[in-house]
């Protein structure tokens, strides 16, 4: 799969994700006017903040796929990352912070008018979109997972393309948060009582927390410059120190300048005896087999250094370790 058919990919699957949101939350905010249902309102709350985020992840597709320009010589990857992080502040703000300040207000004063019917039916009918939306993210995942010859589950907690990320992640929340509601619903219809209707509105509120939390991080984290998976820059290194001009590896950087766009730099100590010519050479040859090798290596920059006591030591940086690889 080419970048331009995984950049696609993921725009689909944002739109549908997106679309789906959108349809699940008008139907969420009829019935939960009807009902009265807090769990109900905090569900439609939550689907209005996974619609908003799916348009801010598409602005994120496509703001971050810009070519390179003269102000921004590596592009506008990261802006992509600027766009997924607002999405999750949006749903911290707006969909953890609706549901679980009604949720309170509910069991504190609030009133059920008892229309469970609607309620659930409305959950059920949003529970099956849900899945199919999760699906097709969790198809990509996949495809994303053979194509890095790794799992699934790997693949999700180290992928740079957080769209896709997050929209397994709000679907999977989703789904969890339309079981709660059913459940609060049930309790209260069982009961009488509104504390389950509101505790349900609340523990939405703290899912929705959550993954907002997980999705700033994941993000945060891609904006400060966050180097590539340790065992894909374990393979980079190889190909570097398997040119026939090469001593050996000194210092080797990397950074996720986007989704589909990594920067790789090396120091590098030549044997004694080879020329600038050479050196030229290798680092033509070093561009040539890493980008065929990985087409998202987008720049590859190698510093030659001279072998000398005590020169490593003092003046360069030692190979990088990703400890959450």
């Amino acid at each position: 799969m080419s970048e331009a058919e995984a950049r696609s990919e993921s725009v689909g699957t944002v739109m549908v994700a997106g679309a789906a949101n959108l349809a699940i939350a008008l139907a969420k905010l009829v019935a939960g006017l009807i009902s009265g249902s807090a769990a109900m309102l905090s569900e439609a709350a939550h689907s209005v903040a996974d619609t908003t985020t799916e348009v801010l992840l598409y602005l994120a597709l496509r703001r971050g796929a810009r070519p390179a320009d003269v102000r921004h010589p590596f592009g506008y990857g990261k802006e992509s990352y600027v766009w997924a992080f607002l999405a999750a502040l949006f749903t911290f703000v707006a969909g953890a912070g609706f549901a679980i300040t009604h949720g309170v207000t509910t069991i504190l004063v609030h009133q059920h008018s008892g229309h469970y019917f609607v309620s659930y039916v409305v959950l059920a009918v949003s529970f099956l979109i849900e899945t199919v939306s999760l699906g097709r993210a969790v198809r990509q995942i996949r495809r994303e997972a053979r194509r890095w010859r790794t799992t699934a589950r790997r693949f999700l907690r180290l992928t740079p393309d957080t769209t896709v990320k997050a929209v397994f992640l709000e679907d999977t929340a989703a789904l969890i948060g339309i079981l709660l509601a059913g459940i609060g619903v049930a309790l209260s219809q069982l009961t009488g009582d509104e504390l389950y209707d509101g505790l349900a509105s609340i523990a939405i509120g703290l899912l929705l927390l959550v993954l907002a939390i997980v999705l700033a991080k994941a993000n945060i984290s891609l904006l400060v410059g966050r180097s590539i998976p340790e065992r894909l820059r374990h393979e980079v290194e190889q190909e570097l120190a398997a040119l026939p001009t090469v001593d050996r590896i000194d210092t080797l950087l990397t950074m996720q300048l986007g989704p589909e766009d990594i920067l790789v730099a090396a120091k590098v100590d030549f044997h004694d005896d080879v020329t600038g010519a050479d050196i030229e050479t290798a680092a033509d040859e070093a561009e040539r087999r890493l980008t065929e090798r990985y087409p998202e290596i987008a720049y590859v920059f190698l510093d030659p250094t001279p072998s000398r006591p005590g020169t490593r030591a003092r003046h360069t940086r030692h190979t990088q370790e990703d400890p959450s690889a």
